[in-house]
């Protein structure tokens, strides 16, 4: 179930099953390096059957913490205490001890945030319509993101309109659901789409979705794998300003990072280099060897990021 293990401080994990496909080893121990803590981050392959033990007795297992990916990330809500962020999105992927009490959040919704922050300044200044394809747990994640930063209508669209339904009814009144026969006309009037499906993935049909949108429509994509989706490349053919799906994995990251070991770490060039060059390798992730820094200064909260 465990990678060997090597005698460190504090450790923390990944749980999921399976487990090999993270990148998240790959992003906390290049941090571990650079930041020059005595960490570190393991993969922990743990089957269904096994996850309420696993999880009820994480600190007895020597973690600190973990991330929780597929397919745990709604059953860990009733073996721990999540907070607002993951009781609306109905997912948690962050573990952590607060004294003797296991908590959990959803740090996609600060990684999809931080994300199109950094990379698309001002997206959000005067948003009035959003557009979500997709009703899964990262279209509920978005969402939530959204109604933080005080986007008027949402609207979510879905092959199944039943689900898209469902979201509107969960959200409230702000969050409308929409056909998809509708996309075309309500990209007219938007300033952000977000694709939250698994179209245009690696190995899945391109997004089909005519951008007829206003100069200033930002896109973003949660997909990573490729790098730049057929969306994003649409996109960008038109002069639109976008954000990917890498961005938001190394975002999210980060406060999870500094829950567990006490240093904000930050997402560098390097960094995203390291991961996009794993990514289209391919392959296993590889040893990491990062420059080392001092620890990371206290950084100033952004701009009305209430979920710091």
């Amino acid at each position: 179930m465990t990678e060997e293990k090597k005698t460190v401080d504090k450790a923390a994990c990944i749980i999921a099953w399976p487990a090999g496909h993270s990148r998240s080893p790959l992003i906390h121990n290049y941090w571990a390096q650079k930041y020059n803590l005595n960490v570190e981050y393991r993969r922990e392959a743990v089957p269904p059957e096994q996850l309420a033990e696993f999880v009820t007795h994480l600190g007895q297992h020597g973690y600190v913490g973990a991330n929780v990916t597929v397919p745990h990330k709604e059953k860990v809500l009733a073996l721990s205490e999540p907070d607002e962020r993951a009781r609306a999105v109905g997912a948690a992927n962050c573990l952590w001890y607060d004294g003797d009490k296991l908590r959990s959040t959803n740090t996609d919704v600060f990684g999809f945030l931080a994300n199109l922050d950094a990379v698309t300044p001002g997206w959000d200044r005067g948003l009035e319509s959003a557009v979500v394809l997709g009703a899964g747990g990262g279209a509920r994640a978005v969402i939530f993101a959204l109604l933080q930063r005080d986007v008027r209508r949402v609207y979510v669209i879905n092959r199944t309109p039943e689900r898209a339904q469902a979201l509107a009814k969960k959200f409230g009144a702000r969050v409308i659901a929409a056909g998809w026969d509708e996309t075309t006309g309500l990209l007219g009037g938007a300033g952000l789409l977000v694709n939250t499906t698994t179209l245009g993935m690696v190995g899945q049909p391109p997004l089909p979705i005519n951008l007829r949108c206003q100069a200033s429509l930002v896109v973003a994509d949660l997909v990573y794998a490729p790098l730049v989706t057929p969306l994003l490349a649409n996109a960008r053919e038109k002069g639109l300003r976008t954000a990917d799906g890498l961005g938001m994995l190394l975002h999210q990251a980060v406060l999870a990072f500094e829950r567990w070991f006490g240093v904000k770490p930050e997402v560098t060039p390097e960094l995203r280099a390291l991961v996009e060059a794993d990514l289209l390798a391919g392959a296993p992730n590889p040893p990491v060897q990062a420059e080392k820094a001092k620890p990371a200064p206290k950084q100033k909260k952004p701009r009305n990021n209430r979920l710091a």
